[in-house]
């Protein structure tokens, strides 16, 4: 049976979410926007999963929005912020480790005569708020940085860049996917002004997601007259897709706490048993922003595609970064970043954990690497 060390690329959806969406499906399946009874039910429980998903990040519900997934989450939010201030500035900052979705989209910016600042990061791949600070200009409309990058897993002080932020009375949006339901976020503490997340990243469906946007942020349509979810998204709702989600959302963050001090043990247990391979494997981590069940390696000598075929040949399921920026065949742009060489870059792999990884499987994951890098 495959050993799956990939979680931050995609899960499972858990049993529940599979019993609610099948619950839905069948006995909820009006058109939330229907003025009979039964869509009137339907609407009913997507105001009450909108209520819900707001109350894990302290955000209010009126904010919340339900989209496809982070891509689109992200797109809608820059887009329909950025409509909302042409005219009142022209330069937006984010950072060089962005995910795809978001640095794909700010390129297409540029092209139209916006200004984008990417900020660089440290060698432990954090922003530097000197760095930030810097970077402001009266044009600034909007800061787009992300809160847990998606190879490494170092953890943005968003605290602190949303005060700044604030301050200068910048729009503040970040990239929640890989740390919703695995790190507390709470908007209003952390002067966010609109999130993204995704479902199947945290156990439910995938094709969902949610965003948050401030209710006290103008933002305008990039469609005229859509309806559905107050027009921010047009297309009828996915009423069961979303309602899988948002249990998979209140499961994970229940136990958020307990799973995140697990994944500290196996993380550690992983670390002590490649310390004879230490001359040859250089963990990538943050010692005190890191979300501890992303695992980011570089192997000294050995391409990150090279060791990923030669663990999928053992049984074992790993990345090499960020599933949508796979088959570029392409250095890691966080590495590069942090002042890598290109040629260290191209040696990255990533590991991440799930609810089914236990002690045992880190085990087998240390003999499996222990074969193949001291064999090459």
């Amino acid at each position: 049976m495959m050993i799956y060390l990939d979680y931050a690329a995609t899960t499972p959806m858990s049993e529940q979410a599979i019993e609610v969406y099948s619950e839905v499906a069948k006995n909820v399946f009006g058109n939330t926007s229907s003025l009979h009874d039964i869509g009137t039910k339907a609407n009913s429980l997507l105001e009450h999963a909108r209520a819900e998903l707001a109350s894990c990040i302290n955000g209010m519900k009126d904010g919340v929005y339900f989209t496809s997934g982070g891509t689109e989450s992200n797109h809608l939010i820059l887009e329909t912020i950025i409509r909302s201030y042409q005219g009142k500035g022209n330069h937006i900052i984010t950072t060089k480790i962005e995910h795809s979705s978001i640095i794909n989209f700010f390129n297409k910016l540029e092209q139209v005569g916006y200004e984008i600042t990417y900020l660089p990061v440290d060698t432990n791949g954090k922003v530097n708020i000197a760095d930030l600070e810097q970077a402001i200009k009266p044009t600034t409309i909007l800061a787009s940085i992300h809160h847990g990058n998606s190879e490494i897993g170092v953890i943005q002080d968003l605290e602190a860049i949303g005060k700044l932020l604030k301050e200068h009375s910048i729009i503040f949006h970040s990239d929640c996917v890989q740390t919703f339901g695995k790190h507390p976020i709470d908007v209003v503490q952390l002067n966010l002004d609109a999130i993204s997340i995704s479902s199947h990243k945290i156990y439910g469906p995938k094709g969902v997601g949610a965003a948050f946007l401030h209710p006290a942020v103008h933002w305008k349509p990039i469609y005229p007259n859509t309806t559905h979810e107050n027009g921010f998204r047009p297309g009828t709702i996915n009423l069961p897709g979303i309602a899988a989600f948002v249990t998979a959302a209140q499961q994970i963050c229940e136990q958020m706490e307990f799973t995140q001090n697990n994944y500290k043990e196996l993380r550690e247990h992983l670390k002590q048993g490649l310390t004879s391979l230490e001359d040859n494997i250089d963990i990538i981590e943050n010692s005190t922003h890191q979300l501890p069940h992303i695992v980011g390696l570089c192997i000294k000598g050995i391409e990150g595609q090279y060791m990923m075929l030669e663990c999928n040949r053992y049984g074992l399921a790993i990345s090499t970064g960020s599933a949508c920026a796979v088959g570029q065949q392409s250095p890691s742009k966080t590495m590069l970043a942090m002042g890598k060489t290109r040629e260290e870059a191209k040696q990255f792999i990533r590991l991440s954990f799930g609810k089914s990884t236990t002690f045992e499987i880190i085990d087998q994951v240390i003999t499996i690497f222990k074969n193949s890098v001291i064999v090459k």
